[in-house]
């Protein structure tokens, strides 16, 4: 019972430590984590922008094919980056953590768990909430996050493609960091249908069981004279 208190105590505290560090009203992302095509947009821009400065070290180049239905040579002929050579390789960062210290004041995190950690709504408002500021070191903020140490590397698409089109593609790059969270979560909320259904149906046989055990009971059968 003490660690279930202390679970929740636990929860309860990062939860506000989170809303804490975003005063700012989330946006929602309405991401869709069965939508294979967005979740393969995604892992393309994951793949050709972030992984320059973040890694993602408890996702395969070979999980990410399977369940995204890429094909390995696609993977392999134009997703493998920084190091990786075979499609079992984790998806690594051409920054060493040294270097990004050095460069920014502090290692760029590892994103693969961001998103269970954050929220998906955190990600896409964060994504969407930098903004021109001249008096930052690299001349972005974040609304989300102020004094943000990470430069916008996303600025030149922001500004080419139009707002809905940019929207998309951040919609796309905050559900496929949700899957990267937990791979399994798709699988899981598929399978969590045919678990209701089974127990619905369950359900008759059990209530008809209980019925013929609590006749005598509920006075709905005379007791059997000798």
């Amino acid at each position: 019972m003490k660690l279930l208190y202390l679970t929740i105590t636990l929860t309860l505290l990062s939860t506000a430590l989170l809303a804490a560090e975003s005063p700012v009203e989330l946006l929602s992302a309405n991401t869709d984590i069965q939508d294979k095509a967005s979740l393969r947009r995604g892992a393309y821009l994951f793949i050709n922008q972030c992984t320059s400065c973040h890694s993602a070290k408890y996702m395969r180049y070979a999980r990410l094919a399977r369940d995204l239905e890429i094909s390995e040579e696609e993977v392999v002929d134009n997703m493998l980056r920084f190091g990786a050579t075979k499609i079992s390789d984790t998806i690594s960062s051409a920054m060493t953590p040294d270097a990004g210290e050095k460069a920014y004041g502090i290692a760029p995190p590892d994103l693969t768990l961001e998103a269970k950690y954050r929220g998906v709504d955190w990600v896409y408002s964060y994504l969407m909430g930098f903004y021109k500021d001249e008096k930052t070191t690299f001349g972005y903020n974040n609304r989300v996050m102020n004094n943000v140490a990470m430069p916008w590397i996303l600025a030149s698409s922001q500004e080419s493609m139009s707002e809905e089109e940019f929207s998309r593609d951040m919609r796309d790059l905050t559900n496929f960091m949700d899957y990267m969270a937990e791979p399994i979560k798709p699988w899981r909320q598929n399978f969590g249908k045919y678990v209701i259904i089974f127990l619905l149906v369950l359900l008759i046989p059990v209530w008809l069981l209980k019925r013929e055990y609590w006749r005598d009971i509920h006075g709905l059968r005379s007791p059997t004279s000798v």
